[in-house]
């Protein structure tokens, strides 16, 4: 990101990071995180935004070998 806003307090420094969540009937038996999300958190206030991001098929597979 070149730049960004807090829509809350109008803060400008921000903190990347990110998180899998389980989607699905499928997914919830076997434990398969299939869902990505980008997290941006406000430095000041700590409001924070989620986009969702693409996740690959390897990596789907690779998870579910891995539980």
């Amino acid at each position: 990101m070149s730049s960004w806003e807090c829509s809350k307090c109008g803060y400008e420094e921000y903190e990347k990071d990110q998180f899998q969540a389980t989607g699905g009937n499928f997914a919830k038996i076997f434990d398969v995180q299939n869902k990505k999300f980008i997290t941006i958190s406000c430095k000041k206030c700590g409001y924070t935004e989620l986009y969702k991001a693409n996740t690959s098929a390897g990596m789907n597979i690779f998870d579910f070998l891995m539980n």
